[in-house]
């Protein structure tokens, strides 16, 4: 356990407050699309994840309660009492271990392609990501993890984006991207998912590899209070690929579940 960071972070908009948490190796600006789509109606807070973005660096190894504790120390920073929190891969895992904690200050939570409930051979797999990484080093394995990320009609159309966001890894700290790629593969929250009570969303692409439909359809299943919604032709990076389309589902989301202002 290490002592909580003062994450870097951004606000846009006004309304009901949404922490928006980002996934391995990227960003607050990962949502940058979304706040575009949701600062009309919701005060969006974007962080970036230690050791990310502009916030600092920590030693590692760090663990998920760590990344828990940021979070909490961020909402108290700013002296919210209830919000909204979306996470994206890691920030799906993230957002719900919080909940757990945290169950006071959390009004709905949005899981977007993340993953629990994997069979040994999906662990397998993305364990096997990370075993390649530490011996090959992170550059040559992101070719592959930049076609399990985008549809190939995007990579054609926006190279640019694919650019920025394989950029975004290689300036992370190596040994941070392994701590936090090495959380992912080795959450597995299907043993506490019950215990998260507030209204969740649980969301993916319909080609994402590592978070398909069948690993969503199992977290929906396991939180007493669910909405599934799977996108069709997308793979694991929707927030950049197609941010009007998450968009959509979460706005309409949220507005069924109150428009609490903190």
């Amino acid at each position: 356990m290490t002592n909580p960071v003062r994450s870097a972070f951004s606000v846009e908009g006004e309304g009901p407050p949404l922490f928006m948490i980002h996934g391995i190796g990227a960003s607050r600006h990962s949502w940058d699309g979304l706040v575009k789509e949701l600062r009309g109606q919701f005060r969006c807070i974007s962080y970036d994840l230690r050791g990310h973005g502009r916030s600092p660096m920590t030693p590692v190894p760090f663990s998920l309660d760590d990344l828990v504790d940021d979070l909490e120390a961020l909402r108290a920073e700013l002296g919210i009492a209830r919000a909204h929190f979306i996470g994206h891969s890691l920030g799906g895992m993230i957002g719900p271990a919080y909940a757990r904690r945290y169950p006071e200050h959390v009004e709905t939570l949005g899981l977007l392609s993340t993953a629990a409930g994997r069979t040994q051979e999906d662990s397998a797999k993305v364990k096997a990501v990370v075993a390649a990484m530490e011996a090959k080093g992170i550059a040559p394995v992101l070719e592959t993890l930049k076609d399990r990320w985008f549809t190939p009609e995007f990579g054609e159309r926006r190279p640019d984006v694919i650019a920025n966001r394989l950029k975004q890894v290689i300036d992370t700290d190596a040994q941070v991207f392994l701590n936090v790629f090495h959380i992912y593969a080795e959450t597995e929250m299907a043993p506490w998912l019950k215990e998260v009570a507030c209204p969740s969303l649980v969301l993916t692409g319909e080609f994402d590899g590592g978070c398909p439909p069948r690993l969503n359809e199992f977290i929906a299943g396991e939180l007493p209070q669910s909405e599934l919604v799977i996108l069709d032709g997308l793979r694991h990076a929707i927030l950049l690929e197609a941010p009007e389309r998450v968009a959509r589902p979460v706005a309409a989301f949220l507005a069924r579940h109150g428009d609490r202002r903190d």
